[in-house]
C-alpha cells in the first residue's frame, strides 16, 4: 500500500471517523448508565450539569495497546433512549438565547 494512494487515504480516514464514532456513542451510552443509577440511588441530577459533560472522552483508550475481543460475540441489550432528566430549562434557555422564546 502507497502511503500517498487517495483510496487508501480515504479509507483511512473513514476507519477513523466510524471509529471515534463508536467511542463517542459507547462513552454516551456509559454516561446515561450512570445518571439512571445515580437517579434510582435518590440523587438529583440537575439537567444544567449533564449540558457540561462531554462524551468525547479518549482517556480510556489505549492506542497502541492491546484489546480483548472475546466479547466480539456477546449481543448487547436493547438500547434505551429515556433518561428521567427534566431538560426543559435548558431548551427555554436557548430558546431565549436565541431570541425565540415568549415575550410579555
Amino acid at each position: 500500500m502507497a502511503d500517498d494512494d487517495p483510496v487508501e487515504q480515504e479509507k483511512a480516514m473513514k476507519f477513523n471517523a466510524l471509529l471515534t464514532n463508536a467511542v463517542i456513542f459507547h462513552n454516551a451510552l456509559d454516561i446515561a448508565e450512570i445518571v439512571r443509577r445515580l437517579l434510582e440511588e435518590g440523587w438529583e441530577i440537575d439537567p444544567e450539569d449533564l449540558a457540561h459533560i462531554s462524551p468525547y472522552l479518549t482517556e480510556h483508550i489505549n492506542r497502541v495497546g492491546e484489546y480483548s475481543t472475546h466479547e466480539l460475540g456477546i449481543q448487547p441489550d436493547a438500547y434505551d433512549p429515556k433518561l428521567d432528566v427534566d431538560f426543559t430549562p435548558l431548551r427555554e434557555q436557548d430558546l431565549t438565547a436565541a431570541g425565540l422564546g415568549q415575550t410579555a
